[in-house]
Parts: structure tokens; C-alpha cells; sequence
């Protein structure tokens, strides 16, 4: 079948058609995505300000709170706006950029993770050529790996999606624009290209939470050789990172790893990743980590002592 397509606008089901649990849903949804951008946000501004928090550490830690903003605003207001109104629609064209943002974020986010983990690694278990690695150029080079890889994820996903043939019907069982409910759109056999989809999406995942799962591992082996104070400290560090770990990647890999059968389902738990972890980011990162919150305070307290004068 030819690239035909009639499709001007896609209508989201949401998450609810009950006006009731809509208007609940507003409010909580809302009051999430304004604390990723507030939590994630400090932690940026923090890290950024701060002369103490200037190792690789904190330096991905600012990026991995970027993205999450990023990541939380690709789906977030669509989808808070879109509790308010009862035909919840989207164009075509909004629908494909959604779609590219949802995963470029959601990518370079994993790519990060990795990029995190393989710090601790060279932290811990190879301490003295540590600063001979992760010099400023080779953190910056890392960072831009993640992006990049990202970018070509996103890009063959939504090039392979925007050239289906979409004739109708039109509504998307889900809260935003992803390969799988879009994909079901289409009036073709998208058998094929449905494993295409998973490899794409499903390996990266898995694959990358398997290579977080054995670096961390290592370091969790490795740390029986430390002193008793710099096993706590490492392992107040990796802690919050195999946290965060699980928190995004047991959902995500999930929903990717296989094709979808239930949409219900896989709406519930993208609210998860997409949402609640971005969300509990900053709770985690901050809580367990006093140089963090000790530059928070002080960024604090700076900004009273100016306001007072």
C-alpha cells in the first residue's frame, strides 16, 4: 500500500473518561510536573552555581536533571491541559514532533544513566587514574555521545512512523503520542516494522539496564577492599543512582521490550517513567548526598543575605 494518508488530527483517549477522576487528575498532575521543574530545576541552578560540586559526578547529575525537565515537558502539559477539555486532540504533525521529543529525551536519559555509572565505575574501582580519565574533556565528549545517540534513535523512529499510511481511525488509546498506539493507527502490516520497533527501543533498554545492573556489580564487589568510611560514602553514592536506575528502567524496559498487547496497561506505566520518577529525582539525589544539600543551603542562604540588602 501506497503512503495514503487521511489523517489530519489524532484524539487521545487519556488516561480516564471520567470527568470526576479528571478534574483529581489535574490537580495531581499538575502539582507533579510543577515539582519536577522546581526540583530539577535547583538542582541545575545548584550544581551550576556551586564551586564544590564541580567533579564528573555533579556535572552529569546537572544534565540528567536538564533532561528530566525536558523529558517530563514533551507529554506533561499536553496532558494536563488536556484533562480540562473533552476532545482531547493533536495533529498529525504535533503528534510526530511529540513523539521525536518523548524519545530523544527518553534516550539520552538512558545513555546518561550509563555514562553515570561507568563514573562511579573509574571512581571506585580505578581511583588513581580517575582524574586522568574523566577529564573536563572527556566528561563533555560523553555528554554529547548521549545526546547524539539519542537524537539518531528518535530520528529513525519518527522517520519510519511519519512514512505509514494512516487512514483511520484515529484515536490514540493513550496520553500522548508513542510508537506502539500510533503504530496500530496505521492501515498497513506493521509486523515488520513493530519488531524494528521493539530491537529500536526494547534493546536499547534492556541492554543498557544490563550493562547499569554489571558495572554496578563490580563496584558493589570492589568496595570490600575499602575502608569502612569510603564504603559508606560509595555506597551512599551508587544507592541513589541504582534507585533512580531501577525507578526508570524497570517500567521503560517493560513497555519496549515486547509489543503491546494492552494499552491500559502501558498508559499506567508510562505515567512511571515519564512523570513519577523525573519527579523523584531530585528527592533521591538530594536527600542521601550532604554536599548537595549543604550547597543548597548556602545557595539559600546567599540569595536571603542579597534580598535583604
Amino acid at each position: 500500500m501506497g503512503n495514503i494518508n487521511n489523517i489530519t488530527e489524532f484524539i487521545f483517549l487519556g488516561l480516564s473518561q471520567n470527568p470526576e477522576v479528571q478534574q483529581i487528575c489535574f490537580v495531581l498532575f499538575l502539582v507533579f510536573y510543577i515539582s519536577i521543574v522546581l526540583g530539577n530545576s535547583l538542582i541545575v541552578v545548584t550544581v551550576v552555581s556551586s564551586h564544590h560540586l564541580n567533579s564528573p559526578m555533579y556535572f552529569f547529575l546537572s544534565y540528567l536533571s536538564f533532561i528530566d525537565v525536558c523529558y517530563s515537558s514533551a507529554t506533561a502539559p499536553k496532558l494536563i491541559a488536556d484533562f480540562l477539555v473533552e476532545k482531547k486532540t493533536i495533529s498529525f504533525v504535533g503528534c510526530m514532533i511529540q513523539m521525536f521529543w518523548v524519545h530523544f529525551f527518553g534516550c539520552t536519559e538512558i545513555f546518561v544513566l550509563v555514562v553515570m555509572a561507568f563514573d562511579r565505575y573509574v571512581a571506585i574501582c580505578k581511583p588513581l587514574y580517575y582524574t586522568t580519565i574523566m577529564t573536563r574533556r572527556m566528561c563533555g565528549w560523553l555528554v554529547v555521545a548521549s545526546w547524539l545517540g539519542g537524537f539518531l534513535h528518535s530520528l529513525l523512529q519518527t522517520l519510519l512512523t511519519v512514512g505509514l499510511p494512516f487512514c483511520g481511525p484515529n484515536k490514540i488509546d493513550h496520553y500522548f503520542c508513542d510508537v506502539h498506539p500510533v503504530l496500530k493507527l496505521a492501515c498497513t502490516d506493521t509486523y515488520v516494522l513493530g519488531l524494528i520497533f521493539v530491537v529500536n527501543n526494547g534493546m536499547v533498554a534492556l541492554i543498557s539496564f544490563l550493562v547499569l545492573i554489571v558495572s554496578y556489580i563490580i563496584i558493589l564487589v570492589s568496595l570490600k577492599s575499602q575502608s569502612s568510611e569510603g564504603r559508606i560514602k560509595a555506597l551512599s553514592t551508587c544507592g541513589s543512582h541504582i534507585t533512580v536506575v531501577i525507578l526508570f528502567f524497570g517500567p521503560c524496559t517493560f513497555t519496549y521490550i515486547r509489543p503491546s498487547s494492552n494499552m491500559a496497561e502501558d498508559k499506567r506505566i508510562a505515567v512511571f517513567y515519564t512523570l513519577v520518577t523525573p519527579m523523584l529525582n531530585p528527592l533521591i539525589y538530594t536527600l542521601r548526598n550532604e554536599e548537595v544539600k549543604s550547597a543548597m543551603r548556602k545557595l539559600w542562604t546567599k540569595k536571603m543575605n542579597s534580598d535583604g540588602k
